[in-house]
């Protein structure tokens, strides 16, 4: 049975709209964003408040492919679809965009969002070591600057220094929350951790969030005491990774869970990506900053050895029997690195892998629940 603290999750993002509403009649500006790159912390010190944007459903696709071609991953013309439409109110919020150079795809999309709204673009290096620190501390500084100058508040080490510390209570306590399946009893489905971890992207009050965060974990603590299960005991646990997912596009992730699956983690970027490893606390906050965004494994890296650093930990602690990778159609860098993914599963912890490469549209619905069963039965 569903927790029915979940309903409190389910409203965040609705409430969002009406909590910022007196902040954004106070001159409070809303700053947009895209990526996981993008560091909340620089957001919040400056008195602006951050809100997630990436575009997740298959609704404003058409719109935006009278602009952008088709043949392009379907999040990025979502995401464009929802700002030439005007159908997202997160997005008619935002007074100013904050982009970062991933894939061609996206930062190519930003040349168009930038004549919709202000937009800052952080030019992101494709690979983690000494120099590339040194570059992307100059753009983390140089968003810095942007911030300020955009709300005429100065960016001190104090105010910085305790963004840090709240944004890493939230991510210490998604991680514990996550953790709570990690035995045969999972409290909590992977569709509503998903759900659980993208409302992180819709609060005005990350304290009221972490709030509500403990008071989950309590309850998903006392069903594991009670022996309670969302899922039967027997059900075939999946490991997630690839391409994010979110509201409307999270089919895949649906199937496998009324296939007699359950995820009991997802690696993807709107998933545990977005939550692992902490900013360090000492020190100058804005280099800790820089560090801790820089080595986020997304595949746009080169070489992208922080993935399968991931995935090694996410399977010796939520003991997977397979893995489940997913490509959105166009996605190059992901579908390019699948072969690699599915290659250190099965040689460093015998587990097979189901690739799917797919859309937001439903018409491959019935397909995909073939392979996802038939996957689920070989385990």
């Amino acid at each position: 049975m569903r927790p029915a603290i979940m309903e409190r999750f389910d409203g965040l993002a609705d409430r969002f709209l009406a909590d910022i509403e007196p902040r954004k009649d106070a001159g409070t500006l809303v700053v947009g964003i895209y990526c996981t790159y993008a560091p909340v912390e620089l957001v919040r010190a400056a008195g602006a408040i951050p809100v997630g944007l990436c575009g997740k459903k298959q609704a404003p696709i058409p719109a935006a492919e009278q602009t952008l071609p088709a043949n392009l991953c379907p999040l990025i013309k979502s995401s464009y679809g929802y700002a030439v439409t005007g159908t997202c109110p997160y997005f008619a919020a935002s007074d100013l965009l904050v982009g970062e150079t991933t894939c061609d795809g996206k930062k190519k999309m930003y040349e168009h969002l930038g004549r919709i709204k202000p937009l800052h673009l952080m030019h992101l290096p494709a690979a983690v070591g000494p120099a590339q620190d040194a570059y992307w501390l100059g753009e983390v500084r140089r968003f810095k600057d942007f911030l300020e100058k955009a709300t005429g508040n100065v960016v001190t080490d104090e105010a910085l220094a305790e963004e840090i510390r709240g944004q890493n209570e939230v991510r210490r306590l998604l991680s514990r929350v996550l953790s709570t399946s990690r035995g045969p009893c999972v409290p909590l489905s992977g569709l509503d951790m998903l759900y659980v971890t993208e409302a992180k992207g819709f609060t005005a009050d990350p304290l009221a969030y972490a709030g509500v965060l403990r008071e989950l974990l309590a309850d998903l603590e006392a069903r594991i005491a009670a022996g309670e299960s969302c899922v039967p005991r027997d059900a075939k646990r999946i490991l997630l990774t690839g391409c994010p997912t979110g509201r409307g596009s999270e089919k895949l992730l649906r199937l496998i869970e009324k296939s007699g699956g359950v995820v009991v983690a997802a690696e993807n970027c709107s998933g545990v990506k977005s939550f692992d490893g902490l900013v360090e606390e000492t020190g100058d906050p804005l280099a800790a900053i820089a560090r801790r965004y820089l080595r986020i494994p997304c595949s746009v890296m080169t070489p992208n050895t922080g993935r399968l650093a991931l995935l090694d930990r996410l399977t010796a602690a939520m003991r997977p029997h397979g893995l489940v990778d997913l490509t959105w159609q166009c996605c190059h860098t992901y579908n390019v690195e699948a072969p690699v993914a599915a290659a250190h599963m099965r040689e460093r912890h015998g587990l097979p892998t189901l690739h799917i490469e797919t859309d937001y549209a439903d018409a491959d619905t019935e397909q995909l629940r073939t392979r996802v069963e038939a996957f689920l039965e070989l385990l």
